[in-house]
């Protein structure tokens, strides 16, 4: 009983974390705003067998059939310092029509902290509960007020926050499979200089609402040192409703908002292999359908378009690689690299997610501080590819937005730690 309300008391409060985070720029995260930052364990190998090694309760999230690895039940609390840096670097943009405007917009990242909260819980020895709360997906670029692209993007914002209750059968000694249902939060925010020729005034737009998905994985063991894991997750549909708040100059055009936000399925193909008590061998193939995202459509109250931005996003791949070193009873040393695709090509890239290729350098830690806990630490480097933009929105029919032409320069660079404790 006592358990019980130590449970509830840390959800209680990893709730309450979740709803203040800041989610993090796009420079900082998977291809199009996914949040992989989900395991500081599983980011040592750079997610590299993520949905086959059930190494800790995190597993409810990545392959919740992974919860019938786990000997006991467990609580585990995480979270990821990120800093990413970006700089936006002018190769012949155009102002606006009649506005000034030189300025490249400064650091579009800046720090920001992504928690996480699982726990797992033995029912028999072949069922598992268990419930993930986290932030799957997130975007924050914010440029300088007075930046040169101002017309077409200042602040763009999306937070997550998602519940994710999820059972596990162990169907024979080989099988497992498990099932969860997610219940997400999505709110998102849009500011834009608005260009009236000899003036400007703002725009900002927002929007809310709640979806809802499922996940499903298996673990098969094909022998005792190795097993492979699958694992989907489903698309999550967005019906966000808001509102449209313009500067003064405009403001009698304020009012009511509405748009359609896919959040997309993926499927993950992960395997593990001991090959001896200290060594450990990780891999991980996984797929995105960002393709749903074609376009972001706004519309009024009354359904005439307020906005329309073509996106034309493809399905992306990840691909990583991990190894972990057992040193000791009490240490496991973790070093991982991975290959992430991004969703947009340079012909849409825009410069509200201005995202490109990344490569993941990963290292680790897990320290056994007593039989009942252990601290997982964590640090990855991400590289990214300049991602050059060409975006022209000059002529009247785009609002004579200007056009911005150049490229972007960004790394990431994350510090993790996280707790676990067996009940």
């Amino acid at each position: 009983m006592r358990n019980d309300h130590i449970v509830a008391s840390l959800l209680f409060r990893a709730l309450s974390v979740l709803a203040i985070s800041i989610i993090l720029p796009s420079t900082a995260h998977g291809a199009g705003f996914s949040l992989i930052e989900q395991s500081v364990s599983a980011m040592g190998n750079a997610y590299a067998g993520a949905a086959a090694s059930a190494e800790d309760a995190s597993t409810v999230y990545f392959n919740p059939a992974g919860m019938v690895y786990l000997p006991q039940s467990q609580l585990v609390v995480g979270a990821h310092a990120i800093r990413p840096s970006g700089h936006f670097n002018n190769e012949g943009s155009v102002s606006a029509l009649g506005r000034p405007g030189t300025d490249e917009g400064g650091n579009i990242g800046d720090w920001a902290v992504v928690p996480n909260f699982y726990y797992s819980h033995v029912v028999t020895p072949d069922i598992r509960l268990g419930i993930s709360v986290n932030a799957p997906f997130g975007l924050k670029t914010e440029y300088d007020k007075g930046w040169i692209g101002r017309f077409q993007a200042v602040k763009s914002e999306l937070k997550t926050y998602n519940i994710n209750p999820a059972i596990a059968f162990r169907v024979s000694d080989r099988l497992s499979l498990g099932l969860g249902v997610s219940v997400m939060y999505a709110d998102a925010e849009l500011t834009r200089a608005v260009n009236l020729v000899t003036s400007e005034s703002t725009a900002n737009i927002s929007g809310d609402d709640w979806g809802y998905g499922f996940n499903l994985g298996a673990i098969y063991q094909l022998a005792s040192d190795t097993r492979i894991g699958l694992a989907y997750r489903s698309r999550v549909v967005q019906h966000l409703e808001g509102t449209v708040k313009f500067g003064q100059a405009l403001a009698a055009n304020n009012g009511k908002i509405s748009a359609n936000l896919d959040l997309p399925e993926s499927f993950s193909l992960s395997a593990i292999h001991h090959l001896n008590a200290q060594w450990e061998l990780l891999g991980d193939i996984s797929w995105t359908r960002w393709s749903q995202f074609n376009e972001l459509r706004i519309l009024n109250s009354n359904g005439t378009v307020l906005s329309l931005t073509p996106e034309n996003w493809q399905n992306t791949m990840r691909y990583s690689l991990g190894v972990s070193y057992r040193y000791n009873p009490q240490w496991k040393l973790r070093a991982g690299v991975a290959y992430d695709e991004e969703a947009m090509s340079e012909r849409d890239r825009t410069t509200r997610i201005p995202g490109n290729d990344r490569l993941w350098l990963t290292l680790g830690a897990g320290w056994d501080i007593s039989d009942r806990d252990r601290l997982d630490v964590g640090y990855a480097h991400l590289f990214l590819r300049d991602a050059h933009i060409d975006d022209n929105q000059s002529s009247a029919s785009a609002g004579f937005n200007g056009r911005i032409t150049g490229s972007y320069d960004s790394n990431v660079n994350i510090i993790s730690v996280q707790w676990s404790r067996w009940f």
